[in-house]
C-alpha cells in the first residue's frame, strides 16, 4: 500500500504524523513516499507579533500532547525560519538512499535538539552523520534536479488542494488530515485494504 505524505519539517503536527508513520511502515506493509511543502516559503513576510506571541501561548498545549500521546519530549528550534535547504537535501538524501535516515535526523534536530535547521552547516552536518559527502551535499542544495522536486511536490499539492500539513493520501485516493495517532492509522489501513478487497470482488 502507497502512502504518500506532505509535510514541512517544522510544522509540528509534521513531527507527531512522522512518528506514527514511521512505526507504521515499520509494523505493516506500507511504502511511504515524503513530500515537500512550506509552510513558510522563500519571501514569505516575517511572522508578526501577535502571530509569534499565540503560538507560544499554545507550546504548552503542545507539548503536553507530543509527550502524553506521542512519547516525545518536545526543545523545538527558533520559530519564523525557512526550511526550503532541508526539504532540497531531502531530495538528495533520498537519491543516495538515506532519506528515511536524513527525515529523522533532521526532525529530531529541530524538535528534540532546538536546533536551527536553516542553517546549511547544520544540515550538512546531519548529511555527513549519515555517511554522505559533505561537498556533493551542499551542491545538491544548488541543484535544480533537486529544487525542482520541492517545487513539484508543492505544485502537486496545489493541485490536488491540500490546505495544510501533515496530509496523508493513502492509495492515491484516500486523504487523512493532521497528525494522527498509530493505532488511528492502523485502522485506516485495514479499513482500506477491507474496501479494496470488496471492490476486487
Amino acid at each position: 500500500m502507497q502512502l504518500d505524505v506532505w509535510s514541512d519539517f517544522v510544522c509540528p503536527w509534521c513531527y507527531l504524523a512522522y512518528t506514527s508513520v514511521e512505526k507504521l511502515a515499520e509494523n505493516h506493509p506500507v511504502e511511504v513516499v515524503w513530500h515537500s511543502y512550506e509552510l513558510r516559503p522563500v519571501g514569505a513576510p516575517p511572522m508578526t507579533k501577535d502571530k509569534l506571541t499565540m503560538i507560544q501561548q499554545t507550546l504548552p498545549r503542545l507539548k503536553e500532547i507530543a509527550k502524553t500521546q506521542y512519547g516525545l519530549t518536545l526543545d523545538l528550534g527558533p520559530l519564523d525560519i525557512n526550511s526550503r535547504a532541508a526539504h532540497v537535501g531531502a531530495k538528495f538524501a533520498a537519491s543516495q538512499g538515506v532519506g528515511k535516515a536524513y527525515h529523522d535526523a533532521v526532525y529530531k534536530a529541530y524538535w528534540e535538539q532546538a536546533r536551527s535547521i536553516d542553517n546549511v552547516d547544520l544540515l550538512q552536518s546531519i548529511a555527513e552523520s549519515l555517511g554522505l559527502d559533505g561537498a556533493a551535499f551542499r551542491a545538491a542544495l544548488d541543484d535544480n534536479t533537486y529544487i525542482e522536486q520541492v517545487d513539484g511536490d508543492e505544485e502537486q499539492a496545489m493541485a490536488m488542494q491540500l490546505g495544510g500539513v501533515p496530509a496523508l493520501i493513502f492509495e492515491q485516493k484516500y486523504l487523512v488530515s493532521g497528525a494522527q495517532p498509530y493505532e488511528q492509522l492502523v485502522n485506516v489501513v485495514q479499513q482500506i485494504q477491507e474496501r479494496e478487497g470488496q471492490n476486487a470482488q
